[in-house]
């Protein structure tokens, strides 16, 4: 039975998608400020944790920033906070995805299946491909620089599988909303551009001379690679 971390001070709230995500048979955990969600994280390890910005003791940032020196569990945040600024530091953060309060109950248990369906459903492909000091192993689900193993957010991880399934084609951002973030999402294409950042700065040790993922102006994006054998 998969495990759901809620992290969120208002009991009420807490309560109520409890037994919403229960009902969905989902085992749930529930953390009431910062220092308890990261003891519970370590503890339960979940597969997905609902992250409060708001928290008494440690915020949502720290908690996640917490989470994601170790873990690459998908996270969405929860506040009452909906500007833009706010969501894309979420998502700069490491975030799966961002629900603004109030919310209707049976939305964030729609929004905790279509990511952990984008999670757990990256890619089937079974083989291993090198470009260069770079190792993408789509069965392990595991990405490697020089030997050294990568830690990416599952959704970043989602979009470089992405990108490596598909070498040297390029895909706007709708496109690339559609295929990693799912016809769901209703946030903003800058979603696309934060990742990618990320994306670079991890393979900042990967030679220009192997690949890089390039930006064409006005088209979108591409692996741009030239594939060894593995």
């Amino acid at each position: 039975m998969k495990c759901i971390l809620i992290v969120e001070d208002e009991v009420t709230i807490s309560r109520v998608l409890k037994v919403y995500l229960e009902r969905e048979r989902f085992q749930v955990e529930q953390a009431f400020d910062g220092e308890e969600a990261i003891h519970k994280f370590e503890q339960v390890n979940p597969s997905l944790v609902l992250l409060d910005v708001m928290l008494p003791g440690a915020d949502g940032w720290s908690v996640l920033r917490a989470i994601r020196e170790k873990s690459a569990c998908p996270v969405i945040m929860l506040t009452a906070l909906g500007e833009m600024n706010q969501k894309l530091s979420g998502l700069n953060q490491g975030a799966d995805d961002y629900i603004t309060k109030p919310f209707n109950a049976e939305e964030v248990v729609a929004r905790v299946h279509a990511v952990m369906r984008r999670t757990t459903n990256v890619l089937n492909s079974q083989d291993t491909r090198h470009f260069g000091g770079l190792k993408v192993d789509f069965k392990a689900h595991v990405v490697t620089l020089h030997g050294i193993e990568l830690n990416f957010t599952p959704r970043d991880l989602s979009l470089l599988f992405f990108l490596v399934q598909h070498p040297n084609q390029t895909f706007t951002r709708d496109q690339l909303l559609e295929h990693v973030w799912g016809m769901d999402y209703e946030g903003s294409d800058r979603a696309v551009d934060l990742a990618i950042k990320r994306i670079r700065k991890m393979l900042g040790n990967w030679s220009e001379a192997e690949g890089e993922i390039r930006t064409l102006r006005g088209l979108g994006y591409q692996f741009c690679v030239i594939e060894k054998g593995s």
